[in-house]
């Protein structure tokens, strides 16, 4: 397991306007987001009640709408605004925002969209999980696996199944997470952005149709840069990262973690490579500054 332990959401919710405990939130089973998957959603992580990237966060979160072309029922200003009261509201530091929205309730099913119909909109808070030490000391274990899921992977679409089956996976095999490739070349993971090593430069699949840009991965390119690192978009093929010197993953709350073992083999020298060590680094650094950044 990568996290310590499954947090359960806290008490106080926010759904179509208003705030209410967790137990007397509902919608309708008519919702197309219960119905058809026919939503976005976005999972920002806080530290000492500052929320890491919001910008990058709600950037994708209205590209997202904009594509399967739901109105954004609250605006930049007022997600911020959102999340600010919501944090507060639990009275937890340290934690984990949810935001989804669906198309909303029409009083009928069909595939097509229901016109005049007002988005569902839902955010909720869970504690962040701790990770386990050995995770960063030791290392991870991953598989890959054919890349099976649909053609815009670009949109953080709620229809996850694909995602869903393919992590599954990963756990039926012991390990944290799967690794996917399309035909010859590395996409992402099940649930994280894909980074390897080699030669000493540190490269990333490019934005696609066939990836989720990345939060995480962004703002690691970001710090690697900073810091004199060679760090870059490139596709990767599955050849490369089977012999790569150093694999990473990254998420939003699992943030950066070494795979050391691929497919049952050893990457590099098992172990957690120096480039990394170097980039987690600045990572934790630059959570510990936000307080300072946001003066």
């Amino acid at each position: 397991m990568v996290r310590v332990k499954t947090n359960s959401p806290l008490p106080i919710v926010y759904l179509n306007g208003d705030f209410c405990r967790l137990e007397d939130a509902s919608i309708s089973v008519l919702d197309r987001g219960f119905l058809f998957g026919d939503g976005i959603y976005e999972i920002i992580p806080v530290y000492r009640g500052m929320p890491l990237q919001p910008d990058r966060h709600l950037a994708r979160l209205s590209y997202g709408l904009n594509a399967i072309s739901i109105e954004d029922p609250l605006g930049r200003d007022g997600w911020t605004s959102l999340i600010t009261d919501l944090i507060a509201r639990n009275g937890e530091a340290d934690v984990a925002v949810y935001l989804q929205v669906t198309r909303g309730t029409p009083d009928y099913r069909d595939h097509a969209f229901p016109a005049h119909t007002k988005p569902t909109a839902f955010a909720m808070c869970t504690p962040l999980p701790e990770l386990k030490p050995e995770l960063t000391e030791k290392g991870i274990a991953a598989i890959t696996r054919a890349d099976n899921r649909w053609d815009r992977c670009d949109i953080k679409s709620i229809s996850l199944l694909a995602n869903v089956l393919l992590r599954q996976e990963a756990v039926n095999a012991g390990v944290a997470e799967t690794i996917l490739y399309d035909g010859d070349l590395i996409a992402e993971g099940s649930a994280s952005s894909v980074f390897a090593v080699i030669g000493g430069k540190i490269i990333t699949p490019p934005d696609g149709p066939e990836i989720l840009p990345g939060t995480t991965r962004d703002l690691v390119l970001d710090l690697a840069a900073a810091d004199d690192l060679t760090a870059r978009f490139a596709e990767i093929s599955r050849t490369q990262l089977a012999g790569a010197d150093e694999i990473w993953l990254a998420s939003s709350l699992r943030e950066l973690l070494p795979v050391t073992l691929l497919d049952t083999r050893p990457v590099g020298t098992g172990k957690p490579g120096p480039v990394f060590r170097r980039v987690y680094q600045l990572y934790q650094e630059h959570k510990r500054r936000m307080p300072e950044q946001a003066a």
